[in-house]
């Protein structure tokens, strides 16, 4: 169901419907929630990349659950999910970084996700120090970057209903399959 709806925000023109609201909790249960892009999705689970040192990561390797939701307004469905998270493989997250825009990872070689920024002039520099130093070479991928899986446990799919009248299902994963019910709006 997730990749049909999905398919269908594409097909509408949404602009980045993969953008998805990512929320973790820290060991003192202190929420945090931010967008980020989903760049796969499997019967295994959702996948994200990120910094390894930043605090979304730093909240997985503490606290290894999260949640996700898109919203696409454009065609009234919102999907919420849950459950665990797992680090994808070093070889996932290489194959991966290949396919990001040169920019981009030069961006990732030079920056500490989420650390105070002295300068942003400072940043900018380094990342044309690099980008001049690599001049067309292969960016290899920083060992502390890397991409997260979100193995779910529940799923809930929401579509706009007239007079607030949502149509809700939820899914709970049990062992063998799924079991669903329906939400009152």
């Amino acid at each position: 169901m997730f990749r049909r709806w999905f398919a269908e925000a594409r097909r509408a023109g949404i602009d980045l419907p993969e953008a998805m609201a990512l929320a973790t909790a820290d060991t003192s249960g202190r929420p945090a929630v931010r967008m980020v892009l989903l760049k796969e999705v499997s019967a295994r689970g959702f996948v994200f990349f990120t910094d390894g040192r930043s605090r979304k990561a730093r909240d997985l390797r503490e606290n290894p659950t999260a949640a996700v939701a898109f919203y696409w307004h454009e065609i009234g469905k919102q999907v919420c999910i849950k459950g665990r998270i797992e680090e994808v493989t070093a070889r996932e997250a290489d194959a991966y970084w290949a396919t990001r825009p040169i920019g981009s990872r030069l961006a990732a070689s030079v920056s500490t996700q989420s650390a105070p920024l002295e300068s942003r002039g400072r940043l900018l520099v380094a990342w044309r120090r690099l980008e001049r130093q690599v001049r067309g070479a292969a960016i290899p991928r920083p060992p502390r970057w890397t991409g997260y899986r979100l193995l779910p446990s529940e799923i809930e799919f929401w579509r706009r209903g007239e007079f607030r009248l949502h149509h809700r299902i939820h899914y709970v994963r049990q062992r063998g399959g799924w079991r669903s019910t329906l939400l009152q709006p």
